[in-house]
Parts: structure tokens; C-alpha cells; sequence
């Protein structure tokens, strides 16, 4: 897909005739036509005129701009990015342009603002467009070596009287009204030099960026480990950053309660996979830390749990401490902590002892500031509770308010939004949207995500065997629970893994059961990340909450293909407590299921069903 880019004046020129609109649309939105005049169409039309018309009447019209720029593993674009060349040294020079249509602004301390028409905050656009600036210098080694190239700024051009009240100016982020409009040309002019003999070196820096290298992404395992070691800091964009923020003022607030009166407050985060959940209740977690704050991160899945363990153990024992589970919190003194980070929630349970409310309740006792972050599509067994509605009843029972907010962006599988639509589409859990074929859906755009389908367990660890050689990265095999998963049986050497799953010749085992250690594999907990965990099958209780580049998928017979329809087997399923669903809540568990562990793949997935007609359905999609 071509990027939209070229010179202010051209493009201004594009704009007038109608090109320019016509080119963003099938950039952003190649498969669709947008038109609603108050969404994205309508703010290109009110504010890219505004930008490129004060450029090029400040002289620089042969500085080239780049349109929409996506950044890298997001679905964020940048509005604009000015690239020319420095006035004093002749290097290249990047501006990165958020563009406003807000009439007004008022900030809090934190940096959110709220508009009447939006039912969350929003970043102020300063602190937007300097964490985009921080973004793009983390994962381009051409700013990394010189981040003094990029300088951040918003435009916000309907603000005809006064000045923006700003937060936090530096030099990737600053705010200017389209009443400053001489003061924001003066800076500009400072960055970009405005000698129209500049015009090639400017092209040139344009074309540098959109062909420059993206350092791979990190995975969550890695991030927490260098989050919480204090060597490094994950980078929160927009919806990510403002959930941070609101956890910070809820603190805060009841750090001077009995003056002001506050409330206590619960915090729900939802958002699916990838979405950027976990890297929020890690960097919660360090930061909390950081400011003396009593704080814990508690899941319902002991791999997750084990795993964030492993992981800080070798030389953060104080850290290791702090990773915990829901059930941990039955007999907690009320508000002994400040903030629990309760990650996973949707795996929260009801307790027959207190209710279907039990975890939830004592959850919520357990802190002053409690925070739940969750995905409802996410709930792949009876009993689990952990939905907005359930902890918006359990806190309203309480006299607690709930401050929700959601997570729109996908920062796992490539940050392909396409991906996760297709997965829903798919799965038949986006409404009465139909399935569509991948390469459709992404045709003429950037998105980089690989999907594909095999028709053999045999060629799908091939697959991914390919992919690790060729392109590096970690590649794992997932399976709906269909086949039974045998302890350990003892050999003239030692315990060795069941082969339990068998299709035709193709016999592989389940990864180690948790009470049930096999030498020279690791622990259940571990699957994912350990090298040894490959060759062995993983399932939803080992996959959940993880990620590896590469994800192979196998549709068991619990879940088919009919007719075009999907159809549910409970009989086919060895998860015992799942299977004795009724039809209705089998199918959504298992859809769910399927879900996870489709989206596990950082970079690309692989599907195979032991079901030919499911399989003629993937060969379809899947291409």
C-alpha cells in the first residue's frame, strides 16, 4: 500500500481537487467507505486543510508531509509528520503534527481532559503526541541513535481566542491554538528549514522513514521483566495512558480523604486481547512501588502468575512477592492494600459460600483503589463472573463507585485491527457480521499479520517450524480440550509425556500437567515461554494471557463447521466441567476458547480443524 505523502503544496493541491480524501480513505479504510461527515472523513476535511495551508504560507510548501503515519505494532496513526531538513545543521528534521478539532480545553493535573461528547477522558494532545514522539524513537533505530531529529506538537486550529493551556511542554510535546498561529509558523520555521532548495533532502527524509527499519516487539514476559527491574519504561498510548492516569487520581484522592471526602472508587479496564491490559497493571504495578504505594497483581491463572514470577525471581525476590491470585484475598483486612491490579479479571469466580459475588466482593475490600481489568470474551468456563456488569452490582451493592473504561487499540498481532475483526467475524462473535476472507479484508493496506490455514497437524508444526528458521521468534501449538491428558508414565529412564493428542499418524503431547513435573520439559506454567515447551500442545489453562510470534491452532471436534454455521459438540470436549453446559453456553465458551487461542501470534497463525468441512471453511478465510 502507498503511503499518503508528498509535498505540503501538492498535497494541498490534492486536497482541493478531491484526490487527497479519496487517497486517506483507501489507506485507512481500503475495504470500506467511510462517509459519516463527523467521524474521520469530516475531521480530515476540517483539519488537514487548516495544517497544510498554514505551511505553506509560512514558505515551507516543499517541506514533504506523511499522512497517517501508523506507528509501529499499533493501530495509532499519526495525524501528520512534517519532514524536512534542520535550518542549522542540515540534518533531516520530523515533526509529528497531532491535529485538533476541540474549541476548548481544560485540563486536570493528571493531563486528561474530558469533553462533554465523549463518555472517557482523553489525553491532553501534548502528552499524545510526545508519547507517539517516544514510540517511534523506541522502535526506529534512525531516531534512536538521534532523537533530537523529532519534535512533537498538537494543532489545535478551531481555537480562534487565546492560547492552550498546556501540560508538560517539552520538546516532544507542546500545544499551540489556531490563535498562536504566527507563534506555532515561528516554530516550525526553527525545525524545518524553509530554502525551497531543500525540497529533494526533504523528500529524501520523508522516504528514509517510511522505509526504515521497526526493531521487533517485545513481548509482555520481557517488558515486565525490564519494567519492574527499573531498566526500562513501556510507553502507554492514548486509551492505555489515560486508564494509568485515572488509577493515579483515584489514589491520590484518597490519599487526602478525610479532607476532601472522597470516595473509594473501582477502576474497570476492558479491552480485548492485546489491547494492552497487562502492560497497564505491570506498569501500575512499578509505579506503585516506585512511590511507596502497598500494591499487588492478582490473576486466576496459576501459569500466568507462576510465570510473571519466573521472570523477576533471579534478582527481584521483593517484586516476586507481589504476584498473587484472586483467591488470596478471602480473608484480607479490608483496605490493607492501596491498589490491587486484579489482571485477567474476567476469570474471576463466584464462591458458593458467599454468593455468586464472592471474589469480586473481596476483591474490592481487599483495596482502597482496586482495579480490574478484563475482556468478556475472554470467559471460557461456568463460574467465572468477571464482567463489567457483575463488579458494577457487587461495588454499587457496596456504596463503591465504578469509573469503566475501554481499550479500543490492538498492540498484539502486529497491532493488526483487522486481525482481531476477522477473529470475531470468524468466530461468529461479531453480531450479525459475516466472516470474510483475510486477504480481502487487508487488501491495499500496510497490516503485516500473516494468517493461514493446513490440512494436517503435520504441516501446521511444519508451519511454524518455518517460520521460527526464517524469521525468528517463538512458535507454539494450541488445542481446544478434545483429547484426554494423561499423567506422566514411567519409563526404564525416567517419567515421560503421554502423546495424548493423536490425529491419524500425528501424535503429540499435552504440555506437563502443574502437579506433575517431566524431566526435560518444562512446567505447565512455563509452556509458553520455555524453548522446550515447543512439540508439545498447549490448551486454553496454559495459553491464556500469553503471546509468542508465531501461533499454531487446532480446532478439535467440539466446535465444527456446518452448513456454513458453527456447530457445538459438548460430547467431544474432555474439559469436564465446560461440557456439562447446555448447548447454548458450550458454544460461547467454546468460541471463546478458540479466541484465545487464535490470538495469542505476535506475527502470524496457522489454523488446521480434524474436521474437513470446518477445514474447507478456513481454506476460504484463511487466504
Amino acid at each position: 500500500m502507498q503511503p499518503v505523502w508528498g509535498s505540503a503544496v501538492r498535497l494541498l493541491d490534492a486536497y482541493r481537487d478531491g484526490r487527497l480524501i479519496t487517497a486517506l480513505i483507501k489507506h485507512v479504510n481500503p475495504t470500506g467507505s467511510p462517509s459519516d461527515q463527523s467521524g474521520e472523513i469530516g475531521a480530515w476535511k476540517r483539519s488537514i486543510p487548516a495544517l497544510l495551508e498554514l505551511v505553506v504560507e509560512a514558505g515551507l510548501g516543499h517541506v514533504h508531509v506523511i499522512l497517517e503515519h501508523r506507528l509501529p505494532y499499533t493501530p495509532h496513526r499519526v495525524d501528520a509528520i512534517l519532514c524536512g531538513v534542520h535550518p542549522l545543521d542540515g540534518e533531516p528534521s520530523y515533526v509529528l503534527v497531532e491535529l485538533k478539532q476541540w474549541s476548548g480545553l481544560e485540563v486536570d493535573e493528571y493531563g486528561l481532559v474530558r469533553n462533554p461528547w465523549r463518555d472517557q477522558p482523553d489525553l491532553h494532545p501534548s502528552e499524545q503526541v510526545r508519547r507517539y514522539c517516544q514510540h517511534l524513537v523506541d522502535f526506529y533505530p534512525l531516531f534512536a541513535r538521534r532523537p533530537k531529529m523529532v519534535r512533537g506538537t498538537a494543532y489545535l486550529h478551531n481555537i480562534a481566542d487565546g492560547t492552550v493551556q498546556d501540560f508538560k511542554p517539552d520538546d516532544f510535546g507542546t500545544s499551540y491554538a489556531g490563535a498562536q498561529r504566527s507563534e506555532f509558523v515561528g516554530v516550525l520555521k526553527s525545525l524545518l528549514d524553509g530554502d525551497p532548495r531543500t525540497e529533494d533532502p526533504a523528500k529524501r527524509a520523508a522516504r528514509d522513514l517510511g522505509l526504515a527499519t521497526v526493531k521487533p516487539a517485545r513481548t509482555l514476559l520481557d517488558t515486565a521483566r525490564e519494567v519492574l527491574a527499573g531498566r526500562d519504561s513501556y510507553i502507554l498510548l492514548d486509551a492505555q495512558q489515560v486508564a494509568f492516569d485515572l488509577v493515579r487520581q483515584a489514589v491520590d484522592s484518597l490519599d487526602g480523604s478525610e479532607q476532601v471526602g472522597n470516595r473509594k472508587k473501582v477502576i474497570v479496564v476492558q479491552g480485548g486481547p492485546g489491547s494492552g491490559k497487562s502492560v497497564i497493571a505491570i506498569s501500575l504495578l512499578s509505579r506503585l512501588i516506585e512511590h511507596g504505594k502497598a500494591a499487588a497483581h492478582a490473576t486466576g491463572s496459576k501459569a500466568f502468575t507462576e510465570t510473571l514470577r519466573e521472570k523477576v525471581t533471579d534478582s527481584h525476590q521483593r517484586v516476586n512477592r507481589l504476584f498473587t491470585y484472586f483467591n488470596s484475598f478471602d480473608r484480607a483486612t479490608p483496605d490493607s492494600l492501596d491498589v490491587l491490579v486484579c489482571d485477567e479479571a474476567h476469570r474471576v469466580r463466584g464462591d458458593r459460600r458467599s454468593g455468586t459475588s464472592g471474589q469480586i466482593s473481596q476483591l474490592i475490600d481487599a483495596a482502597k483503589v482496586p482495579v480490574f481489568l478484563l475482556d468478556a470474551h475472554q470467559t471460557v468456563r461456568p463460574g467465572e463472573i468477571g464482567t463489567l456488569t457483575d463488579i458494577v452490582d457487587v461495588a454499587t451493592a457496596k456504596g463503591v463507585d465504578v469509573v469503566p473504561m475501554s481499550l479500543d487499540a490492538q498492540f498484539r498481532c502486529g497491532g493488526s485491527a483487522a486481525y482481531d475483526e476477522w477473529v470475531l467475524r470468524l468466530l461468529g462473535l461479531g453480531g450479525a457480521v459475516q466472516p470474510v476472507v483475510w486477504s480481502d479484508l487487508v487488501r491495499n493496506t500496510d497490516d503485516q499479520f500473516m494468517v493461514d490455514s493446513v490440512d494436517s497437524p503435520e504441516r501446521l508444526e511444519a508451519w511454524l517450524r518455518l517460520r521460527m528458521d526464517n524469521f525468528g521468534g517463538t512458535g507454539r501449538m494450541a488445542a481446544g480440550f478434545c483429547w484426554k491428558w494423561s499423567y506422566p508414565r514411567k519409563t526404564a529412564v525416567g517419567l515421560e509425556l503421554v502423546p495424548d493428542v493423536k490425529i491419524g499418524d500425528w501424535h503429540r503431547p499435552w504440555n506437563a500437567r502443574p502437579d506433575k513435573p517431566v524431566p526435560g520439559a518444562p512446567t505447565s506454567s512455563l509452556w509458553a515461554s520455555d524453548p522446550r515447551g515447543f512439540g508439545q500442545v498447549g490448551c486454553i489453562y496454559t495459553a491464556q494471557g500469553f503471546e509468542y510470534a508465531w501461533a499454531g491452532v487446532i480446532f478439535g471436534p467440539d466446535l465444527v463447521i456446518r452448513g456454513g454455521h458453527w456447530v457445538s459438540r459438548p460430547d467431544q470436549s474432555k474439559d469436564t466441567p465446560v461440557a456439562k453446559c447446555d448447548d447454548q453456553d458450550f458454544g460461547r465458551f467454546a468460541r471463546n476458547t478458540y479466541k484465545v487461542l487464535l490470538t495469542r501470534g505476535m506475527r502470524g497463525v496457522c489454523l488446521y480443524s480434524t474436521d474437513e468441512e470446518t477445514n474447507a471453511f478456513f481454506r476460504h478465510h484463511a487466504r
